[in-house]
């Protein structure tokens, strides 16, 4: 393992902001894996750890093939990760929206153009990311339709879904988009938490990314062979509106099948603590989304459901 430095930012009042990286291998540089882009990505920064352990124990065995470098970025963003905020500095600027960046720009850009650089030559790119909204998704694989994506490799990740999403202006700004525009084939991988550790869906996420770069020819690691993904359009999944604002008491979970009319959760009262509005399931399906935060504002997004899938 070889610790390199791939983007330094001088600071006048405090230490460098360093981000860097841990190679794995020599050769053709075939995956990267980047961890936290935003300061709150703790489960994306703690499978990355728990990635570079892997790798570590697996290059000391020999079981990094011949001419295949692997490199993992544990954060790309270690300023906010310190500081426990989301975005970056006092104008919260989101450097997942600031790719592919510009040498002369502001902060956010100059780094954005500075580990683009570094990593845009790779063959393989994964990204562990996070949702724009709080809450819990069913362990997935994210692609953008910008006419390179492979949703046959996606289903090499062997995780129960693979989601393909047509990009909005805002999404050509992402790291993903931008390094499938650089030619590398680049995959989100989501799963259950964003800001605390679970470990289960670590553990899944850890071993859906080293099956898929063994299955790639990049590593050489028994494991189990995963699900057979179902492929699914991000705009054929069901959205469900709060009606009302307040305390919100969820009542199900990802990965659990509901029954049309089922209540999926309640919305109380801030003061009084009454049921202002009980939230029931559209449509028979399967939970993909799940608002987390106790508080939730009308209109909000509480669940996105996979329509049932009928053989």
């Amino acid at each position: 393992m070889e610790t390199k430095e791939l983007f330094r930012m001088k600071s006048n009042y405090r230490e460098d902001m360093l981000v860097q990286g841990y190679r794995f291998g020599k050769g053709e540089k075939a995956a990267c894996i980047a961890g936290a882009v935003r300061g709150n990505e703790i489960q994306q920064l703690y499978i990355c750890s728990q990635l570079v352990k892997q790798l570590k124990e697996l290059e000391n065995k020999g079981c990094i093939n011949a001419n295949k470098e692997i490199m993992v970025i544990p954060a790309i963003n270690p300023f906010s990760v310190n500081t426990g905020k989301r975005f970056w500095g006092v104008g919260d600027i989101d450097i997942n929206r600031s790719f592919p960046g510009n040498q002369e720009g502001d902060t956010t850009s100059r780094i954005a153009a500075g580990v683009l650089e570094q990593i845009c030559d790779y063959t393989y790119g994964i990204q562990f990311a996070s949702f724009y909204m709080p809450g819990e998704f069913v362990p997935h694989v994210r692609m953008m339709e910008t006419g390179f994506q492979s949703p046959s490799l996606a289903n090499l990740f062997g995780l129960p879904y693979v989601v393909i999403r047509k990009p909005r202006p805002v999404d050509t700004k992402t790291l993903n988009y931008n390094w499938q525009n650089q030619s590398t084939a680049a995959f989100s991988v989501y799963t259950n938490k964003t800001d605390e550790l679970d470990e289960k869906s670590a553990v899944r996420a850890t071993g859906a990314v080293l099956r898929f770069l063994t299955r790639m020819g990049i590593i050489r690691y028994e494991s189990h062979s995963g699900y057979i993904s179902h492929v699914i359009q991000d705009e054929d999944l069901t959205n469900v509106h709060a009606g009302t604002a307040g305390l919100y008491r969820r009542l199900t979970t990802p990965g659990e099948y509901v029954r049309y009319h089922q209540p999926l959760a309640q919305i109380l009262d801030s003061y009084e603590g009454f049921t202002k509005q009980e939230i029931l399931a559209p449509t028979e399906g399967i939970i993909f989304y799940a608002h987390k935060d106790p508080l939730i504002n009308q209109g909000d997004i509480t669940f996105r459901i996979i329509h049932r899938l009928h053989e």
